[in-house]
């Protein structure tokens, strides 16, 4: 119970809300404690919520009659002012893309890495020996942790985005073991080379918040990591493994 206790999931979400009665936008971060309502009161789960917004149907705005700054209202894009072409961001806005993701605590931008030993479900031996020169992709992960299961499917299209690319590896250390892993797989693939019972794995880099993803460049330094899951992420490993790539 004490070793459950200690691990925690963050859950986090930035996207752009509209000022209410605007049509200009600034990003926020929304998590489960968030307050969400729909023009007629109801209150949404935030599950629900960003799967709605992942759509692209809808959209948040800030509830400024509430008086509360953690609270905004779903609506659907329609419903939204359209903002003139002349019209210019207001200052001091950030938008969604600039939004980068919040370092763990676990890692140091440029520190080299410390290599496990280890093999994956299908028996691929993964070191320092067979890692070396690659760009190396991890993430840290459990079955009951909804931040690391939401953000599968887009761990998915960065490994079709390079897979054929021998220099680009993506290991995916899970807390749980093989036979709970394989029931997942049926309802959930996930397209990393799994490691199961990683749980001292992970203790060995101090890492108790999930899911936690890191990069490691050719050179074997950290390049990139973060805890939490957020929209900005994905696109963030996505573009540290693209210089890495590119680095001699």
């Amino acid at each position: 119970m004490r070793n459950l206790l200690s691990i925690c999931c963050l859950f986090f979400l930035y996207v752009q809300v509209y000022a209410q009665g605007q049509s200009t936008t600034y990003s926020v971060r929304i998590d489960p404690n968030t307050v969400i309502k729909d023009s007629a009161g109801v209150k949404y789960d935030y599950l629900n919520v960003i799967g709605l917004l992942k759509s692209g149907k809808y959209t948040l705005v800030a509830n400024s009659d509430s008086g509360k700054r953690n609270e905004y209202i779903l609506v659907r894009r329609k419903q939204l002012p359209v903002r003139k072409p002349e019209s210019q961001p207001v200052a001091g806005m950030r938008s969604y893309y600039e939004s980068k993701p919040t370092e763990s605590k676990f890692f140091t931008t440029g520190q080299l890495f410390k290599w496990f030993n280890e093999r994956d479900i299908n028996g691929n031996k993964w070191n320092e020996k067979t890692l070396a020169g690659k760009v190396v992709v991890l993430n840290f992960w459990f079955i009951n942790c909804p931040p690391c299961r939401t953000e599968i499917p887009e761990l998915n299209e960065l490994v079709e985005k390079y897979k054929g690319n021998k220099e680009v590896v993506f290991i995916a250390i899970a807390l749980d073991e093989k036979y709970d892993l394989n029931n997942f797989f049926k309802l959930m693939p996930f397209d990393y080379n799994i490691v199961e019972r990683g749980r001292f794995t992970a203790s060995k880099y101090g890492i108790h918040l999930y899911p936690t993803n890191v990069v490691v460049n050719k050179a074997g330094k950290v390049v990139f990591h973060s805890s939490g899951y957020g929209s900005p992420t994905i696109a963030y490993i996505d573009k540290e493994i693209g210089e890495a790539l590119k680095a001699t």
